[in-house]
């Protein structure tokens, strides 16, 4: 009688019948479930790699900040030694530039490495090394006559007094900063694969996950980019403050190795099962990275070729080259660029361009956080990704702003307009991971028989960031030059900050915004899906099978109605209408 009954309901009956059933199978996920949604095994995994991350990034900002300012500082003392026309930004955009270029290297690496590797023993072995150069610098500087700043320093000699750097060449920098940056590449790309193998292809799980990781991965940047600038430079000199970078990656790498292998489902396949066996029992750790380190240089042609078939191969994914290539060389620009031009020539320090970065770190915390807060709100990527082409208006303020010289508290009003900038950012690179790593897991598991040593999805992560790096690398040091010569010409910087800061960061906003447009269904201001196929829960996968297979079962058995019953009857007549 209750199937006679709804067999006979109306339309809208029977659709709201039907959502009433799949809202009751379909898992809900709250604010407050949120870090229930995760098993155990899962959530010990992401608390192991949290504190890791937090070690990393707090050892990463030291090192970065005060690399950027001991450069900078030290070209500056070069040109006024020499009594020559400074290229100050010239020299250190050439610095990040091959950086960037080593990081693309690094990048690509990560395929093959993660085939052959547990991913674990391949973020842990870049972690030691990138701490194990970053130490090869500071032993540069004592092997020279470099020390501790002396307490008093500036008071004594004067703040742009730097007698108590090494005698070396700045240049020797370069080469060393270009193989930190192979390491960071690869740990950089590594970061954005390993969520999906601590709780799969969930996209519920992978969005909380990642803005949790990113939520105290800004915790701890904004901690070491303040005690960067306030304690750390100032107390040890820029020369020695990130003396604590090597100490804190090799700890990092300690921990991440207790990352816990998560259990196999038993439908994977012999040949997956065995390729899972084969990485957990592989010992010699070493041995396998060097392994994978010679087939790189074929594997990152490959890759390349890989990535960018993916990526070019649908709607689906050619959006993500502005959204998340060219969004992140603007975010990437601001921190290492113009923070550092505004507070050396603006401001007349340097080493205050952290307290910009820490600005910038807390916005990117609060956007990593209403990303976790508000992800059944915002079902995809896309209003994150225009809010941040919005926020990149905010620059344009520098171009009219004349702020007091060597005056710290100035430093903050610049750190408190980044933080919205960089919220966009932020809350849009956090959904968009997560985006790319659930629509990759499936693209993962055609292509494995075709490219059975390179991950798609490790891949496409590889060629966007490798996009990435190559615009800065040429963009960077380009410039950089063109700073000094408007530096050199009028002995003030606002007409370079109008082009590379205004212009550059409007145009790069216009082009974000319309590739917004290219995914199927994206023209809602909030879209729920784009292009139709957004990867759902285990669960929810499930519960849509079993409501379709119930709904097929429904239809065959009215297909075949009794005859004689009101049902064959009205069938009766609709045919003979038609």
């Amino acid at each position: 009688m209750v199937e006679l009954n709804k067999e006979n309901a109306s339309p809208t009956s029977s659709i709201i019948y039907e959502r009433q059933a799949e809202s009751r199978k379909k898992p809900r996920y709250s604010i407050r479930d949120s870090w229930r949604i995760f098993n155990r095994t899962e959530k010990r995994n992401i608390k192991i790699y949290v504190f890791g991350i937090m070690l990393y990034k707090f050892g990463i900002e030291a090192f970065n900040g005060s690399i950027i300012a001991l450069a900078t500082s030290r070209y500056d003392r070069e040109a006024s030694i020499a009594r020559s026309t400074a290229r100050t930004f010239e020299q250190v955009g050439l610095l990040t530039g091959l950086n960037q270029a080593c990081q693309c290297l690094g990048s690509m690496l990560v395929a093959p490495l993660i085939r052959k590797n547990p991913t674990k023993t391949v973020i842990s072995g870049a972690v030691v090394l990138f701490g194990l150069l970053t130490a090869i610098l500071l032993i540069v500087d004592a092997a020279t006559g470099g020390k501790l700043k002396p307490r008093g320093w500036d008071k004594s000699h004067g703040v742009d007094n730097f007698d108590y750097y090494g005698t070396y060449n700045t240049d020797v920098m370069i080469p060393i900063f270009c193989l930190t940056g192979l390491a960071y590449g690869m740990v950089e790309t590594i970061r954005r694969v390993i969520p999906k193998d601590i709780v799969g292809g969930d996209v519920q799980k992978l969005i909380r996950m990642d803005a949790i990781v990113h939520i105290f991965y800004e915790v701890s940047g904004t901690a070491g980019a303040l005690l960067t600038s306030l304690l750390l430079i100032p107390k040890l000199g820029n020369n020695m403050s990130f003396i604590v970078t090597p100490i804190l990656l090799s700890t990092a790498a300690a921990v991440w190795k207790f990352i816990a292998a998560p259990p196999r489902d038993e439908s994977i396949d012999g040949s997956e099962r065995g390729r899972f066996q084969s990485v957990q029992e592989n010992s010699s750790h070493f041995k396998s990275i060097v392994d994978g380190l010679t087939e790189g240089v074929v594997v990152f042609f490959k890759s390349v070729a890989l990535g960018l078939k993916i990526l070019f191969s649908s709607r689906r994914y050619v959006w993500l080259i502005p959204g998340y290539s060219i969004a992140l060389y603007s975010h990437r620009f601001l921190e290492n660029n113009i923070s550092t031009v505004v507070a050396q020539r603006y401001l007349g320090n340097a080493a205050w361009s952290q307290i910009i970065v820490a600005g910038s770190n807390f916005g990117e915390l609060l956007g990593a956080l209403f990303v976790f807060l508000f992800t059944n709100l915002v079902h995809t990527p896309l209003p994150w990704i225009r809010v941040d082409s919005i926020m990149l208006s905010v620059v344009w303020f520098l171009v009219s702003w004349y702020p007091s010289y060597r005056n710290m508290s100035q430093a903050w009003v610049i750190a408190g307009a980044f933080a919205p900038l960089s919220f966009g950012w932020a809350a849009g690179d956090v959904s968009l991971v997560a985006y790319i790593q659930s629509q990759l897991q499936a693209e993962e598991e055609r292509s494995g028989a075709s490219y059975d040593d390179i991950s798609p999805l490790s891949a496409v992560m590889s060629c966007l960031y490798s996009i990435y790096i190559v615009l800065y690398a040429i963009l960077s040091p380009l410039l950089g030059t063109y700073i000094d010569d408007v530096y050199t010409r009028k002995n003030d910087v606002h007409e370079a900050i109008k082009y590379i800061g205004g212009i550059q960061f409007s145009v790069i906003a216009g082009v974000i915004l319309a590739a917004t447009l290219v995914p199927r269904g994206s023209f809602s201001l909030n879209p729920k899906k784009l292009n139709g196929d957004i990867k759902v829960t285990d669960a929810e996968a499930r519960s849509t099978t079993q409501l379709t297979d119930s709904k097929a079962m429904e239809d065959d058995a009215a297909s075949t109605p009794v005859p004689g019953s009101p049902i064959s009857q009205n069938q009766e007549t609709r045919v003979r209408n038609q």
